[in-house]
């Protein structure tokens, strides 16, 4: 966490506060493909897939887990981790496609394990094959299928509420609910999966843009319906970021427990430094390292400080961060249901509809990215990239019979070992990233001039 932190602080420096100064461009380039470039999809798909990894559970499941656990405050370190983490995600970009490779079979390749390798040097390849291997148990066990799954799961058997069980040996006992939305997730993976990168990305431009509209909008309306208490939540949020137990009553009294709720959820949101999002920007059509960069940022932006927040402003709004007995997924259906005026009922299938597609997106993208880990291991075999595809379906099939602590424990732990080795290349490509920019914007300004 001090490591992703430090970073984005210090790459915030060295491209002169770049997600200020460059957003209106940034989000101008994200819809305007750019032509002529070589890779293998547009920008704007390669956005996609990458929003189709980190919007997820962590927006709705994640926020409401930070909240419930650091108090309000830790939504005031999630934006701040946020902010930062534009810089770093910007500079992921960049690098990805600064230093990708074009295969025999014209695939873009590229991410961490290339700029290590080819920007640091051929000696650190053995920090390449670490950031790729611990990608690989991300993209099996922590962000890619358990938590997704899980959450997907806890939101069916939320909405349906069912009392029947079925006793699995050697498991347990669990709702029908649970068992068939898990077979059919498991089903729908596998069709998606087994088409490769390119049906990735195109059902990803689908689901992705049409989902987040409709979440948003949702969380709007609550917004605005409820506006006279914002300033309350705004208050309440950034008193909680400082002082804890005086919003809390004393269940969260350290202000270092809500930073951590809130920047590790920040984290497992937007995934900036976890090295995870270049492996997806590498395949744009650019021929432009800094305007992919600029792209990418724009991911975290609409991610974190956009998604998380109306999340967060909702719960907070409607006081479900302090109800008991309940937790994860049902503590944003709670705030929709009461502060939404829709029957409550609507309000949930709603809320349920968005998780499934946003998990479901992110159970895709990272398959895509921890099949490039599986790529690079392997110096490209398709054998047992085709094998780990089905080891991934397993996965996703068994991720609801986990519990919510376990699942988003081993997730953390798998982010920050990821995080590690893409971290120390951040920094050790620094400078090579404030010289793109500058030499970047210099020749712009002279085109211009």
């Amino acid at each position: 966490m001090v490591l992703i932190l430090a970073g984005g602080l210090l790459l915030t420096c060295f491209t002169r506060f770049i997600q200020i100064r460059r957003l209106p461009l940034a989000l101008k380039w994200m819809i305007k493909n750019e032509e002529g470039g070589s890779g293998e999809v547009s920008s704007f798909a390669a956005l996609c897939t990458a929003l189709s990894a980190t919007i997820g559970t962590g927006n709705i499941v994640g926020v409401a887990t930070a909240v419930c656990a650091g108090g309000p405050g830790a939504l005031f370190w999630m934006i701040v981790a946020a902010f930062f983490g534009m810089a770093t995600k910007y500079s992921e970009g960049l690098l990805a496609v600064k230093y990708r490779v074009i295969d025999k079979n014209n695939h873009a390749l590229g991410g961490p394990f290339y700029y290590i390798e080819h920007g640091m040097g051929p000696k650190f390849k053995w920090l390449a094959n670490m950031f790729a291997f611990f990608g690989v148990g991300v993209g099996l066990f922590g962000i890619g299928t358990f938590t997704q799954v899980n959450g997907i799961t806890s939101a069916a058997k939320n909405f349906f509420n069912d009392a029947e069980v079925i006793a699995i040996p050697g498991i347990g006992t669990y709702s029908w609910s649970v068992v068939i939305s898990s077979l059919i997730l498991a089903i729908c993976v596998a069709l998606v999966v087994i088409g490769g990168v390119k049906r990735i990305s195109n059902v990803a431009q689908i689901i992705v843009p049409f989902m987040a509209v409709i979440y948003i909008a949702f969380a709007l309306i609550l917004v605005i319906l409820n506006i006279q208490a914002v300033p309350g939540a705004i208050v309440t949020i950034v008193k909680g970021a400082f002082n804890p137990s005086a919003i809390t009553g004393g269940v969260v009294g350290s202000m270092i427990v809500a930073m951590q709720k809130g920047v590790a959820r920040g984290i497992f949101s937007n995934e900036a430094g976890l090295g995870s999002a270049p492996i997806a920007a590498a395949a744009a059509q650019t021929k432009e390292p800094v305007r992919q960069g600029l792209v990418s940022m724009t991911g975290t932006f609409i991610d974190t400080i956009i998604v998380c927040t109306m999340t967060g402003l909702s719960i907070v709004i409607t006081g479900a961060w302090q109800v008991e007995g309940i937790e994860g997924v049902q503590v944003t259906t709670y705030a929709f249901q009461h502060g939404l005026p829709f029957p409550a009922q609507f309000s949930a299938f709603v809320l349920m509809i968005c998780l499934i597609f946003f998990a479901f997106t992110t159970i895709l993208g990272w398959d895509y990215y921890s099949e490039r880990c599986i790529e690079y291991l392997s110096n490209g075999n398709q054998g047992i990239v085709k094998g780990y595809r089905f080891l991934y379906i397993l996965a996703v099939f068994i991720g609801p019979y986990m519990t919510v602590s376990a699942v988003w424990t081993i997730a953390d732990i798998f982010n920050g070992l990821m995080a590690i080795p893409n971290m120390i290349a951040l920094f050790a490509l620094s400078g090579v990233v404030a010289k793109e920019t500058k030499d970047f914007f210099d020749k712009k300004k002279h085109l211009n001039d």
